[in-house]
């Protein structure tokens, strides 16, 4: 149980610490937009490739966690990696203001009641067809992202950022109940690793759509609350994830003091940045984890 807790932190601490890192070196490279070489001077940041192996880091851990702790848990805790790049960017200089200190807090006493109503324990085993299913869901998600990339209308940004917390949704499901091959090449043929891979980049690339399209806020707040209620639900529901005996009321109000403040969080440690410089929101599109906070390093 204890490896299961400190996975899912060391996810979150990944991915907080790599946002800092890509946006310090994106910076750094002075790749501002508009420049043809602006890959090419960010990939010669050694400081952003570092960023990009903690993030990988924090996935990986992140993924293990799913195969210990219910889908609640890990997805509260993961959407709380905004609040450790907001932490750290709070150390290094930037402004957090008295709202973001109360979102971190609301969000760290919504995932202590959390860690303390859930019950540690492997989800059931999905069906192989519904392994494919969850497969499949990329085909909406590329299409959400079609249609939202040619439609000009008040709602694309929402519609968008609903399409990559559905993907990053079939991520969270098939981490959960990812049945490891006992063979290396086996990999190749397990539904849920390619459910993984493909899900993460077309809802990455839904995710850096739907910023162009809308606010941070307006981004943010839906792809939290999609990322983190519909795969809790999932979990619950569908993969035996459980609460402690006489926890339930507890932990609905730890979930929605945890997603609340990761949302709240999100908006005002980024509300500077969008005024001052919108590439950083463009940089934290290409995070696939859809975390916005990095910007006000």
């Amino acid at each position: 149980m204890f490896v299961g807790y400190l996975l899912a932190v060391m996810a979150a601490l990944g991915s907080g610490v790599g946002s800092v890192l890509e946006s310090v070196a994106i910076r750094r490279s002075g790749a501002y937009g508009g420049d043809a070489d602006d890959l090419g001077k960010i990939g010669r940041q050694p400081l952003y490739l570092l960023g990009v192996g903690i993030d990988i880091l924090g996935f990986v851990a992140g993924a293990a966690a799913l195969h210990r702790l219910p889908l609640f848990l890990v997805q509260s805790v993961l959407a709380f990696s905004v609040g450790v790049t907001a932490t750290i960017s709070a150390f290094l200089g930037t402004k957090l203001g008295r709202m973001g200190w109360t979102g971190l807090g609301i969000a760290a006493l919504g995932l202590i009641t959390l860690g303390l109503s859930a019950d540690p324990g492997p989800a059931h085993p999905l069906p192989p067809g519904w392994r494919w299913v969850i497969l499949g869901i990329v085909a909406p998600v590329g299409l959400i992202g079609f249609y939202g990339s040619r439609v000009e209308s008040r709602w694309c940004a929402a519609l968008l950022a609903f399409g990559a917390g559905l993907g990053f949704t079939a991520v969270a499901v098939s981490a959960r109940t990812l049945h490891v091959p006992p063979h290396l090449w086996a990999w190749l043929a397990e539904p849920s690793i390619w459910a993984i891979v493909l899900n993460g980049v077309a809802a990455t690339v839904v995710f850096a759509l739907a910023l162009q399209k809308g606010t941070a806020t307006t981004v943010s707040a839906v792809m939290f609350t999609t990322n983190t209620v519909l795969p809790s639900v999932i979990g619950l529901t569908l993969l035996g994830d459980s609460i402690r005996d006489g926890w339930a009321v507890p932990a609905a109000v730890g979930f929605v003091l945890a997603v609340s403040g990761a949302v709240a969080l999100a908006h005002f440690s980024s509300v500077h940045v969008v005024e001052i410089r919108p590439l950083h929101l463009h940089h934290r599109a290409e995070d696939g984890d859809g975390r916005l906070a990095a910007e006000s390093a």
